[in-house]
């Protein structure tokens, strides 16, 4: 190696060893190796002058630089045909041959670079570029590691500092997404958000310590601080708020919304938690959980029901909404052939083992099918009770008209019955009449009797 140069490798190598951690230090090493081993310049180099710093031009004047300007020692000194650069620093843009329109600030910025429109600002920023594209990093080690990643921006001591090929990145804090690599599209905003992500992508992260343990995980959407903080490898989450999701590991497609929301869930997946501190139970699947609505109660509403879909709804009973209307005659009549029976839910269902009175779906069935509800396997999964009350309403009003028939035909009877009651008063007073003139009569020929006998004896 000529004597010029490496006297400032080792210069910057030493420099930057010294600030760098451990876990960096290989990577500055073998780029000083690289320089050693390939970065041998002609015979020519040796000799020529460093710009430092370049001088302003009078109006008019072309220096023969395509526009480039070199601040510090050994800053862009390696230019051929790349136009638009801007170097201050040292070993700034050192080894740019042919890229374009980068702007490096600060001690081995954009050191390796070779491709076009990136911006370095800080000790070590996009340090391994080398053709990576449209890069912006603002803060010592940002995109330290990137060589051929683009449209990466990293804003903060460390940001995106292990990003090698991921593109399309955002990270905006203190190692934030630090340890990504291979990951792109992710977004990261907040101190050690998304820090161990590696190959994760599509993730997006906003708040302290943010998805700080991901590493492969994907198209996961954490904000708040400690948000999904411990999730590695679970996917297709969504928390919102302080410490949401904090225990999901590997858990998949969960949704919490609140402080605290979904603070047990562990592995579990596909479950939905809304409200302040409903911490579920770690491993559940397929629960839905809201607060502030148990024990609360409103007048007015009517009763939600939620299809096998999913959708949250309510019934209408308006004609508007209304076809084949027709009266519901004998069709009631089918609630005489269900069983009710008295049963407990397994233990999964109820700790508790309530006792618990109601039907058999799969009997319900077999009477008429249009009174259960069936899951996404066709199979019978609950019974709409809510029609059964219809049928109940119907069967009542039957009886209640087969009631009112038969009061009416009582009434006709007692009426019948009255009219002979008086009928019967009419004619037992007449009797009593008669009777009572039979005995004047009775009596009046008992007191004629004894005369008639004494006439007899004295003619």
């Amino acid at each position: 190696m000529n004597a010029p140069i490496q006297p400032s490798v080792q210069r910057i190598r030493k420099h930057l060893l010294a600030e760098f951690s451990p876990s960096l230090a290989s990577v500055v090493t073998l780029i000083a190796v690289a320089v050693v081993c390939f970065g041998l310049l002609p015979i020519a180099n040796a000799v020529r002058p460093t710009p430092s710093p370049s001088p302003t031009p009078n109006s008019g004047e072309n220096l023969g630089n395509g526009n480039s300007a070199a601040e510090n020692v050994q800053a862009l000194i390696n230019l051929t045909s790349g136009v638009n650069n801007t170097a201050t620093g040292f070993q700034a843009l050192l080894n740019n041959t042919t890229g374009s329109d980068n702007t490096a600030t600060g001690a081995g910025a954009l050191f390796a670079n070779t491709g076009d429109r990136n911006t370095a600002t800080g000790t070590g920023a996009l340090l391994s570029n080398t053709t990576g594209e449209n890069n912006t990093a603002n803060g010592s080690f940002a995109l330290y590691s990137n060589t051929t990643g683009v449209q990466n921006t990293a804003t903060g001591v460390s940001a995106l500092q292990g990003n090698t090929t991921g593109h399309g990145n955002t990270a905006n804090g203190y190692d934030a997404l630090q340890e990504s690599a291979t990951g792109n599209n992710n977004t990261a905003i907040g101190y050690r958000a998304l820090n161990s992500n590696v190959s994760g992508s599509s993730n997006v992260a906003l708040g302290v310590n943010a998805l700080a343990a991901s590493v492969d995980a994907n198209v996961n959407t954490a904000i708040g601080y400690a948000a999904l903080q411990n999730n590695t490898e679970g996917v297709s989450n969504t928390a919102i708020g302080y410490a949401t999701l904090f225990g999901n590991t590997s858990g998949n497609a969960n949704v919490a919304l609140g402080d605290r929301t979904g603070y047990q869930q562990t592995t579990g997946s596909n479950n939905i938690y809304i409200g302040y501190d409903i911490e579920g139970t770690p491993g559940e699947n397929n629960s839905c959980y809201i607060g502030s609505i148990f024990g609360q109660p409103s007048s007015g509403g009517t009763p939600v029901y939620v299809n096998l879909f999913g959708k949250l709804g309510t019934t209408t009973s308006s004609r508007r909404f209304k076809q084949n209307i027709k009266p519901m005659n004998s069709a009631s009549e089918d609630l005489f052939a269900l069983k009710p029976v008295t049963f407990r839910y397994k233990k999964e269902i109820d700790p508790q083992g309530i006792a618990q009175f109601g039907l058999i779906a799969e009997d319900v069935e077999k009477v008429n099918p249009d009174l259960i509800v069936r899951d996404k396997e066709g199979k019978a999964n609950t019974v709409r009770y809510e029609q059964i009350n219809a049928m109940l309403l119907n069967e009542f009003l039957k009886e209640h008209k087969r009631v009112e028939e038969q009061q009416a035909t009582i009434t006709e009877l007692k009426a019948t019955v009255a009219q002979q009651q008086r009928g019967m008063e009419i004619l037992t007073a007449q009797w009593k009449e008669q009777a009572a003139q039979m005995q004047n009569v009775n009596t009046q020929l008992q007191m004629r009797q004894p005369r008639m006998s004494l006439a007899r004896i004295n003619p």
